[in-house]
């Protein structure tokens, strides 16, 4: 964190590769959380014209921030680039999530609350009481 008594800054990162119909979905659910939380989306040049709308989101909301990648590159590089973007830029936290919706944003308070006790946290939808 920057000072000893700040709020921890959050960065929930997604990969996408056409999810132009679930980006204003899943940007809506996760501002919706009441969590001070800010989105790094990584796209991999979709054809569906994903990377144009989120340029026209990122002008209008200083929470979401997005890189462009020249190709589909796939989901692992796009993880290790969003924890490099979260350490150069100062988040002291990581949530990493499909742009599908088949991660529910809704479960984010949860993990982040057991953070508090913890310095990984991993929900799961296939482990019994997993989230």
């Amino acid at each position: 964190m920057s000072g000893r008594y700040d709020k921890p800054r959050t960065l929930v990162a997604t990969a996408t590769y056409n999810e132009r119909e679930n980006i204003p979905v899943l940007l809506k659910r996760i501002h919706g959380l009441g969590e001070d939380l800010e989105v790094l989306v990584v796209d991999d040049d979709s054809p569906d014209g994903t990377g144009r709308l989120l340029d026209e989101l990122t002008a209008a909301d200083g929470r979401l921030h997005v890189v462009h990648r020249p190709a589909k590159l796939g989901l692992g590089s796009a993880h290790q680039l969003a924890f490099l973007y979260a350490i150069r830029h100062g988040f002291d936290r990581l949530v990493t999530m499909d742009a599908d919706l088949s991660h529910t944003p809704d479960n984010i308070p949860q993990l982040l609350d057991a953070l508090e006790d913890a310095d990984m946290v991993i929900g799961s939808r296939y482990i019994k009481g997993g989230t």
